[in-house]
């Protein structure tokens, strides 16, 4: 492949776009690729182009960047495609995609990548993902995608369903599995832990979470299995003896600090297999955590998305670039910035390295025996010539696999209903997902949905719009 052309479609974003840039141009093997930057927000773009000048400058890397808000432009002959995209108002939005559902008498734990929530969020990424993916399939056919939006399992389902692009999903939630292990098997291996330490995903927390999985990365190797933010850990050891810590891990969670990612204890000690994502995400998946009456969601303390939080952080980071391409801060402190992931599959990729990644998300294609083959599983995978392979692991225990294969299931008709923009198929996906438990609720939460985000969904007009004409016809 030589160097390899790569484009990042969303570097505009403060918080994803810089960190994976400085990781690409700061690696010796990618030294003169060349790299294109789009985004549909020409300030933040050209902010991050600057800054990515002065990166491949300071750091004497040699690569050729360029920046462009119409991808068409920059994606003939790109070897790689990166996407990180949200429509916007992404807060805004997503919040509504909460509300909305509270009108109705149902109160989602989260609601961004599960419960009707989730179904919106991807109604409203779908198209937009799919527009990417069709003039790849014109420009670039034998590119890799690599995905890191969300709701990822359901994203990256629409592109292998309804294209023949490559892709690979990304996300980091096996951090929070580490810092899980972390705390319950300090007292064995020394580790100090502070007293009521939450995992909750959340801007605020990330330091904190990064902080535990490092100390806990040291000590222990993980294998997890499942749907990304809805993994199980299939197999813990001590990453320098290899000796199983399952066992000790089944005596600690018995004694688990009180609060302590509570629900993931619960299942734990029920399932005798241990989540990784932690509460936040665990939550979207299961039918435990909304019901009005017993209010488990302040049983488990199950913490909503600080949407305000993250408006300032974002605005915070955006300002900090803006210091960088003013001259007035320097880009070495992005030296050392944390890999997003898109680094170590570009490299293994396009230089064999036949490298070990401990979260991918790909079909399943037998990887984990008892989920369908097309599901879009995170399991540990290999990157190297002849792409992403995601490793043969075991069975998945029975309980798990059924809560897994539900979820499967409805990814399918959400995927097919973001596609089609049928209503019907909307409904149905509806009146699967765990937390909707009543036909006219599903029905009313839908109604307001489509009316509420009518601009932001063109397939499910379009479908009405052809609906109509029939009809006269």
């Amino acid at each position: 492949m030589n160097q390899p052309h790569i484009v990042i479609i969303g570097a505009g974003s403060a918080i994803f776009g810089p960190n994976t840039i400085a990781t690409l141009i700061a690696s010796e093997r990618l030294r003169g690729s060349r790299l294109s930057l789009v985004d549909l927000d020409p300030e933040s773009l050209e902010r991050v182009h600057q800054v990515s000048r002065q990166m491949n400058e300071s750091w004497d890397a040699g690569w050729r960047i360029e920046a462009g808000t119409d991808r068409r432009e920059l994606l003939a002959g790109a070897d790689f495609v990166i996407v990180a995209v949200e429509v916007p108002p992404r807060e805004e939005l997503w919040r509504l995609d909460w509300e909305i559902p509270l009108r109705h008498g149902l109160r989602q734990p989260y609601g961004e990548n599960g419960g009707p929530g989730g179904m919106m969020h991807t109604f409203r990424q779908v198209p937009p993902l799919l527009a990417i993916v069709r003039d790849m399939e014109g420009l670039c056919p034998n590119a890799w995608l690599i995905n890191f939006s969300n709701p990822l399992p359901r994203l990256t389902r629409a592109i292998t369903k309804y294209s023949t692009i490559k892709t690979v999903g990304k996300c980091h939630q096996l951090e929070v599995g580490y810092g899980i292990v972390a705390v319950l098997l300090r007292e064995q291996y020394g580790l100090t832990v502070p007293e009521g330490i939450a995992l909750h995903s959340d801007p605020s927390n990330v330091g904190v979470i990064h902080e535990l999985a490092a100390k806990g990365r040291e000590h222990f190797a993980i294998k997890a299995a499942g749907l990304n933010h809805f993994t199980w850990m299939v197999d813990v050891r001590d990453r320098h003896t290899g000796a199983d810590l399952y066992p000790l891990l089944r005596e600690a969670v018995k004694e688990a600090p009180d609060g302590f990612e509570p629900l993931s204890m619960d299942l734990f000690r029920a399932f005798d297999v241990c989540p990784v994502p932690g509460d936040t995400h665990l939550a979207e998946y299961l039918p435990y955590t909304h019901d009005p009456s017993s209010k488990p969601w302040e049983r488990y303390d199950l913490k909503l998305y600080d949407w305000e939080g993250n408006e300032m952080f974002r605005e915070f980071s955006h300002h900090r670039l803006s210091q960088i391409s003013a001259g007035e801060l320097t880009v070495d402190w992005l030296r050392d910035a944390p890999s997003e992931g898109a680094l170590e599959i570009i490299e293994g990729i396009a230089f064999n390295l036949n490298r070990y990644d401990e979260a991918v998300n790909i079909p399943n294609e037998g990887a984990i025996p008892n989920l369908p083959p097309e599901t879009v599983v995170e399991v540990p995978g290999l990157l190297g010539g002849a792409g992403v392979r995601g490793i043969q692991l075991d069975h998945l225990p029975a309980p798990v696999a059924e809560l897994c294969r539900r979820e499967a299931a409805l990814v399918e008709l959400v995927v097919d209903a973001a596609v089609s923009g049928d209503r019907e198929l909307a409904l149905q996906a509806l009146l699967l997902d765990p937390m909707v438990n009543d036909t006219q609720r599903a029905r009313a939460i839908l109604d307001d949905y489509l009316e509420s985000f009518a601009g932001y969904l063109p397939q499910f007009q379009e479908t009405a719009a052809a609906a109509g004409d029939d009809q006269q016809q």
